[in-house]
């Protein structure tokens, strides 16, 4: 006689591992959080800080390269710490998600928040976006592992993915509406281009700088109560499965460094895609002020910018037919390099706002091809890696961790230098016009810098060794040795 849950280990392994459309999206709305907050924070932070908080550009700076420095380094400690961690009643990765969120709220929401005193003020954002960076830290870093727990199936992990891919590049289309649409409309200086009299223009559309803060306040609280709520249906729509039987290998933070920087193929994807992550950063860092100060469209700009996140959004599913019908190798070399002739365009002729929308649109179809195939791409080198080193278990996370924090550093530097850039053309705080030399600038870090970056992350992306066979191959060797492994465990549980 077998016993029921050993009947349940004898399942066909489609039925195993297959998750239902409902396991799928509350595993996709979990990753929201993320990008909800990344995309206001990358979107708009640099402008706040200049126009809001008033800060000098040097300060802003610092702030900037610090926090996602900071940032980068909590990665790797947290995915070592995820790995030697125990399984609970909810799993591995689970407490670590839902511990991290209300300190998350509540520090995203002091980084909008503008302090009643000039001294300190640049410690106080310091302080809340480094704190606030560590506690997203502990949400994605688990969460992101939690790719490899939610099925053993590769196929089902890709389509999981999809979902994934898809709600995130609506919560940066949601994070850049929220934050957009209710700040755009806040500004104290006059959206006609003639009237540059800042605070002093008597035209309708202007605002007090104090009701600009309370609309960032507003957008921020809207954007705290959307995280806590993707938390929620993260942890009821989805089950962490657990390992399989056999023992974790423990390794020290060194051993695990060890691993992951030494293992080929994991090293020339991040080091392609944090190339090619480096030039979209740039210009999703830069583009706000580049809309409205090179390109002077001060009152469309957060339009501009939900357009190139609505365009991303409704081309994730184009691209994972076309990944799936052509190999994701092909799908990177054509996906990423679409931008290129619009970056080119958007600073070749003179401003023009119907061209401005017209670009955006374009440009959005390779940010979605941008958001996606890394995470698409991640699980395959995982996967490698396991064939290839059978004794090894337990440490997904690391994976995942260094990656992000690859991606991270690399955001803090284009964000630091970028800002740097800005001073040193003479960025003026606080003005409704800025020098040439400013405007010239915009243009540099919209477009040659990252046409630059995107040439050499796919250069080196094209040494990438996995290719469309080697992964099916990964997937045949894996799906044997679970299917090997149930099997024996099921019939140790026969009575």
């Amino acid at each position: 006689m077998v016993c029921p849950s050993a009947h349940r280990q004898l399942l066909p392994k489609d039925q195993r591992n297959r998750l239902t459309a409902w396991n799928k999206l509350c595993y996709g709305i979990g990753g929201a959080p993320y990008q909800i907050t990344g995309s206001a924070l990358g979107f708009f932070l640099q402008i706040y800080l200049l126009d809001v908080a008033q800060l000098d550009p040097f300060h802003a700076s610092i702030i900037l390269f610090v926090g996602r420095a900071w940032d980068a380094v909590t990665d790797p400690t947290v995915g070592f710490l995820v790995s030697r961690s125990r399984w609970t009643g909810i799993g591995r990765m689970m407490p670590w998600i839902l511990c991290s969120t209300p300190f998350a709220v509540l520090t995203y929401f002091l980084i909008w928040y503008v302090p009643p005193f000039e001294q300190g003020k640049v410690v106080w954002y310091l302080v809340f976006y480094c704190l606030f960076q560590s506690m997203q830290t502990c949400f994605h870093v688990p969460y992101s592992a939690l790719t490899m727990f939610i099925s053993h199936d590769q196929k089902e992990r890709d389509s999981a993915t999809a979902y994934r891919m898809m709600v995130e590049v609506l919560g940066t289309v949601l994070g850049t509406a929220i934050q957009g649409q209710i700040v755009g409309g806040a500004t104290n200086c006059p959206t006609e281009p003639g009237d540059v009299d800042g605070g002093n223009s008597t035209n309708t559309s202007t605002v007090s700088l104090d009701e600009t803060k309370q609309a960032y306040l507003i957008a921020s609280g809207a954007i705290c109560i959307i995280y806590v709520l993707c938390a929620v249906v993260l942890f009821l729509g989805v089950k962490e499965q657990k390992e399989s039987g056999r023992p974790k290998t423990v390794l020290t933070f060194s051993q695990g460094l060890w691993l992951v920087l030494s293992y080929g193929p994991y090293i020339r994807l991040v080091i392609g895609f944090l190339f090619t992550s480096l030039a979209f950063m740039l210009l999703e860092g830069n583009f706000a002020l580049f809309i409205t100060y090179a390109l002077g469209h001060r009152k469309d700009f957060q339009n501009i910018l939900l357009v190139i996140m609505l365009s991303g959004a409704l081309t994730i599913p184009w691209w994972q037919w076309f990944l799936t019908r052509f190999g994701k190798k092909k799908a990177v070399y054509f996906g990423i390099s679409w931008a290129v002739p619009f970056m080119v365009l958007i600073v070749a002729i003179k401003s023009n706002l119907i061209v401005s929308y017209v670009v955006s649109l374009a440009a959005g179809v390779s940010v979605a091809a941008a958001f996606l195939l890394p995470w698409s791409m991640l699980p395959d080198v995982v996967d490698d890696f396991k064939v290839r080193n059978p004794d090894v278990n337990g440490h997904e996370a690391l994976f995942y961790s260094f990656y992000v924090f690859f991606i991270k550093f690399a955001s803090g530097v284009s964000l630091g230098v970028s800002t740097l850039s800005l001073k040193f053309a003479g960025y003026v705080t606080g003005s409704c016009s800025q020098p040439e030399a400013v405007s010239l600038t915009l243009k540099v870090l919209v477009s040659p810098v990252p046409i630059f970056l995107i040439a050499v992350g796919l250069l080196i992306l094209k040494t990438y060794p996995i290719d469309e066979g080697r992964r099916q191959s990964n997937r045949k060797l894996l799906q044997e040795r679970l299917d090997s492994e149930s099997e024996t465990s099921a019939l140790g549980s026969e009575v």
